[in-house]
């Protein structure tokens, strides 16, 4: 059989127990002080870490010019084929194509050989009529003179004033013949109706030419000054109205991608109806167009400059966002925290918006990198491009 340990064993066995403990707990307390200043390290550095990179821009007060922009095109002020008004052959054409020419200025000349001899003997006729109007004005005079001495009859007196009458009247219509072979004969000679720029010509010299042909000889158009016809929403009448009661309203002329400005000029006109099918109407502005930059046909953005909002607070339209509850931009507290600030906005106009309520001017608010905040988030204001680089694709 086993013997029981003994009281002194007991003892020696609990007292390696004990130094067994003590020891582990030295350890334990070494390695924990030994790692407790790098875990506050990396909890400095994780909260280093949270602090966002955004881009700010300040609200800023200014006068911004609230613009309706509508797409158009260039309209010639005159447009005119250029016909014939008399048939015959075309003889002669004198202007180039493209140049520019001045009103009564002849352009292009029918053969006018027919339309002389027409005049002549227009004029001809003229004076054989005149030449008996004279012979029977003198038979008048006889006539009276033998009636009052009872020699001839007031029947016969009276048929000689008819033919004088008769022969005063055919002058008339001789007259009238010179009148018509003279306006015949000018309109051998095409002339400019208007100062203005010469299309392509569209029938030699040669051809035989009628006043009723459907095809022109050349198109003039009077680009000094010219119009430009755009349209814009129907919603948008009433405002546009009470700028034209206000004075002239200006609009400017752009090219197709809208980013070269052409030319300058002011709103001539609001047409008289608006078109159900696509809600709108149309307006009309005229350019001086000196330098010819518009041109009839061509495709223009119009802006038209309908008010101008005396120091209005703006902030970029990158700084805009939309929630759940409406529109809401981030603003920079002065501790570097940002905050949601519900807002009210009104014109957007390139780079500016408007904003009727809830951010005063001087604040800051986060135009890049809002993907990242939260309520009370800790920023890091950085350039532009840094926070940009930091936004998803």
């Amino acid at each position: 059989m086993e013997s029981q340990p003994t009281g002194a064993t007991r003892k020696r066995r609990r007292g390696l127990v004990i130094a067994a403990i003590c020891a582990l707990s030295a350890v334990g307390g070494l390695v924990y002080w030994s790692q407790a200043p790098g875990a506050a390290r990396t909890g400095a550095r994780s909260k280093a870490h949270t602090s966002v990179p955004i881009s700010i821009a300040a609200a800023t007060r200014q006068d911004v010019p609230i613009y309706l922009t509508g797409l158009g095109t260039v309209q010639a002020l005159f447009t005119v084929a250029i016909h014939t008004q008399v048939d015959g052959k075309l003889q002669d054409v004198f202007f180039k194509e493209g140049q520019r020419v001045k009103k009564g200025e002849v352009l292009a000349k029918i053969d006018p050989r027919l339309y002389q001899a027409a005049l002549d003997q227009a004029k001809a006729r003229k004076a054989i009529d005149e030449a008996a109007l004279i012979a029977d004005e003198k038979d008048l005079v006889r006539f009276a003179t033998l009636v009052q001495k009872n020699a001839e009859t007031q029947q016969n007196l009276d048929l000689q004033q008819s033919k004088v009458d008769q022969a005063k009247a055919s002058i008339d219509a001789d007259i009238a013949a010179i009148e018509t072979a003279q306006t015949n004969l000018d309109y051998t000679n095409i002339v400019a109706p208007s100062d203005g720029r010469m299309g392509v010509r569209l029938v030699d010299p040669g051809n035989i030419v009628h006043a009723s042909d459907q095809g022109a000889i050349a198109v003039l158009t009077q680009t000094q000054p010219t119009a430009v016809l755009f349209t814009l929403p129907a919603q948008t009448l009433d405002d546009v109205r009470a700028a034209m009661a206000r004075g002239a309203v200006e609009v400017a002329a752009f090219d197709r991608d809208n980013v070269r400005l052409l030319s300058t000029g002011a709103l001539a006109t609001i047409d008289n109806m608006i078109d159900q099918t696509t809600a709108t109407y149309r307006l009309k502005a005229m350019f001086a167009n000196a330098d010819e930059t518009l041109w009839p046909g061509e495709f223009v953005n119009a802006r038209l400059l309908l008010d101008v909002r005396k120091d209005a607070v703006v902030i970029p339209p990158l700084a805009v966002q939309r929630g759940p509850n409406g529109l809401f931009a981030w603003v920079v507290k002065a501790d570097n925290t940002v905050e949601p600030r519900p807002i009210i906005t009104g014109t957007t106009t390139g780079d500016r918006t408007i904003v009727t309520s809830g951010i005063a001017a001087g604040e800051h608010v986060v135009t890049d990198g809002q993907y990242k905040l939260q309520t009370g988030a800790a920023v890091t204001i950085t350039p532009e491009h840094t926070a940009a680089q930091g936004n998803p694709s």
